[in-house]
């Protein structure tokens, strides 16, 4: 998809820290959780809910009462006369749910629509699922666990997500040692992240954060992300892969984590009427999938970032900044190598490889650092680009002008 009038009001974007799998998080409702993050957010930046013509969530793992989705998330904030979809494509979710907006902005079925994003997940405490079967023996049933399972099975390829790394890595030559030079480096640049009392991350991130999982008493607090591995040269020396005869190790691969980000969608006049800074423009270019051969999930980022930098009419040589979602060291390996550039040309200031992957929120938070790296840079154009379950991936293209 190509869009020509769709915009991110600069400033009008926000994510929570993320937190480590059965973290601080984990008993947090993700919706209620989400919706109260959202409430703040727009507070702090004086927006009213009653701006909003639509809500479009993304989430990928039930919790109860998830099935009132998005109108009741709307209902939450202060919006109760708004509805919209509630969408899940795994780890592409965030993309979907921002060129779903960026579709409605564009057909302007509302004059000059303003569209709410919120995209969260709990990977912590997921439900375990019992489809009856009066027909199986005994009558039984068929049981999944909705997290652990989903990770360790693709129903067409039948491989777990970690083969599919594999897989990557033995075709395309992909080492060990090259796969810890790059954790080494991502995590390298997550500590510029955290400069000057965690500079970059105060520019969009909502912290602290009280957690109170029963409404009545407050437990805890988050102020950054958890469950961050302090990673060493040495350290990942040590380690050893995680299947026979394989090359992933934990060094070179992310952790499932919990979350929520948020972000508004709207035209050119009324992102202006809301930035926090009307001098910065953020414009959305395109959206593209791209699909690789079967069992081979990392290597899809490539078909999908050539589609969004081809419908945005650019070529990667323009894009002065890159954030991929990168469940595996092999991700950016394999596309540095493809797309022709460098390493160290992509995740300034973090990726999910670092701070963890809470699914549906990862994509966003993610393309609102884009956001925040390109202003830092004086403006210019940034790819975002992450693989999803399935053998598939999702890329988008912005703009910044400032």
């Amino acid at each position: 998809m190509r869009f020509s009038n769709t915009h991110i009001p600069y400033g009008c974007y926000w994510s929570t820290p993320f937190c480590k799998w059965q973290g601080s998080y984990a008993n947090l409702h993700p919706l209620k959780f989400a919706a109260q993050v959202a409430q703040g957010a727009l507070s702090a930046r004086h927006i009213s809910p009653d701006i909003f013509d639509a809500l479009h969530l993304g989430t990928t793992v039930p919790s109860k009462s998830s099935f009132y989705g998005a109108p009741w998330v709307a209902a939450m904030i202060g919006a109760e006369g708004i509805t919209g979809p509630t969408i899940g494509q795994a780890c592409a979710t965030s993309a979907r749910v921002i060129a779903g907006a960026a579709f409605e902005t564009e057909i302007g079925n509302d004059a000059d629509p303003a569209i709410l994003c919120i995209t969260t997940d709990r990977t912590s405490n997921g439900p375990h699922i019992v489809y009856p079967n009066p027909h199986g023996p005994g009558g039984k049933g068929d049981a999944e666990d909705w997290v652990w399972d989903n990770f360790n099975s693709d129903p067409f390829a039948r491989n777990s997500m970690l083969q599919t790394a594999e897989n990557v890595a033995n075709e395309a030559g992909i080492s060990t040692e090259e796969q810890h030079e790059v954790a080494l480096l991502r995590y390298q640049q997550y500590q510029d992240a955290l400069a000057d009392d965690a500079a970059f991350q105060q520019r969009y991130m909502v912290s602290p954060l009280e957690i109170n999982p029963t409404g009545h008493k407050v437990i805890g607090t988050v102020g950054s992300d958890e469950g961050i591995f302090p990673t060493t040269a040495a350290g990942l020396k040590k380690l050893k892969p995680l299947m026979p005869d394989g090359t992933v190790t934990f060094g070179g691969q992310t952790f499932p984590a919990d979350g929520n980000a948020g972000m508004i969608v709207t035209t050119a006049g009324r992102a202006k009427d809301c930035s926090t800074n009307p001098d910065i423009k953020v414009k959305l270019l395109s959206f593209a999938q791209g699909r690789a051969k079967k069992s081979f999930m990392p290597a899809a980022n490539v078909p999908a970032s050539t589609r969004a930098l081809k419908l945005a009419d650019i070529s990667i040589t323009d894009v002065k900044a890159i954030k991929t979602h990168n469940p595996f060291a092999v991700n950016d390996v394999y596309f540095a190598r493809e797309m022709g550039i460098k390493k160290e040309a992509m995740n300034n200031y973090g990726s999910s490889l670092i701070w963890g992957h809470p699914q549906g929120p990862t994509g966003m938070r993610l393309v609102i650092e884009l956001i925040e790296e390109l202003t830092l840079l004086g403006g210019g154009y940034g790819l975002f680009t992450g693989c999803a379950a399935g053998d598939t991936a999702a890329a988008i293209v912005v703009k910044v002008d400032s």
